[in-house]
């Protein structure tokens, strides 16, 4: 079955650029690229996606308003939609998200309150925004962590906030099914992302994240996007409510 339109969040950089890249290889015609931060790393991905032959939208916002910035992104990309001449959206990949990672020693208010904003609430209603809005036989992949099934003392929030992401995804599965459309979380592990490079670079640390999986080895942003594409495609259709893990067999 054929999908035209796809909108990632987080695809400026890393795993969610690598997601973008990859749907426009297989098809996609018009890919939304939301970032928060950095716009010339986003116009450096839509300047890859327009090589592929398909069309790119930037949308901005910061996820950390939570709710609002989640209608300000759905209401920019049914207006794109709209435009190019598209009639939904076939494809939704909720990838954007921080780490803030802290102890439960360490925890504070402010950094808890905006790792939930960014990465449970904005995703949550982002989900709501678009879901008249998604076509039958859609595809709805949200990007967890593996540490939902690894217990991370140092990440008590980023934890927290994908595990209650899953839990979402898994709620709503049953009432999108209705309409054939899947919705799956997918779990890395340790990728090797710029968004890791400030400990991943430490004297050890590399060796020690690689010696976690059960390939000896660091994930990379097409392992990650590769499954996504997968759970996006026409083979993904009976998968459902599911976690996937990608960790590369960590701590098998």
């Amino acid at each position: 079955m054929s999908r035209f339109t796809a909108l990632v969040t987080g695809a400026s950089r890393g795993i969610g650029a690598a997601i973008a890249r990859g749907l426009a290889c297989d098809g996609i015609r018009l890919v939304g690229i939301h970032y928060g931060h950095d716009r010339a790393a986003a116009e450096d991905t839509a300047a890859q996606i327009r090589a592929q032959g398909a069309t790119p939208v930037l949308i901005h916002a910061d996820l950390a308003g939570g709710a609002v910035a989640a209608a300000q992104i759905a209401m920019e990309w049914k207006e794109a939609v709209a435009l190019h001449g598209y009639t939904g959206t076939d494809v939704l990949v909720s990838n954007a998200g921080i780490n803030g990672a802290q102890s439960l020693a360490q925890l504070d208010t402010a950094t808890y309150d905006r790792v939930l904003a960014v990465n449970l609430t904005a995703p949550t209603f982002l989900l709501h925004r678009l879901a008249d809005h998604l076509n039958d036989n859609g595809r709805i992949v949200a990007i967890s962590t593996g540490y939902t099934r690894i217990a991370a003392p140092t990440h008590v929030a980023y934890t927290a906030s994908k595990a209650g992401l899953e839990g979402v995804i898994r709620a709503v599965a049953p009432e999108l099914a209705k309409r054939g459309i899947t919705a799956n979380s997918v779990a890395p592990g340790v990728v090797d992302t710029d968004i890791n490079a400030d400990w991943i670079d430490a004297p050890g640390a590399r060796e020690h994240a690689e010696s976690l999986s059960a390939f000896d080895r660091l994930g990379t942003s097409e392992d990650i996007a590769d499954v996504v594409r997968y759970l996006a495609g026409d083979g993904g259709r009976w998968i459902t409510g599911q976690t996937i893990d990608a960790t590369g067999g960590t701590r098998l």
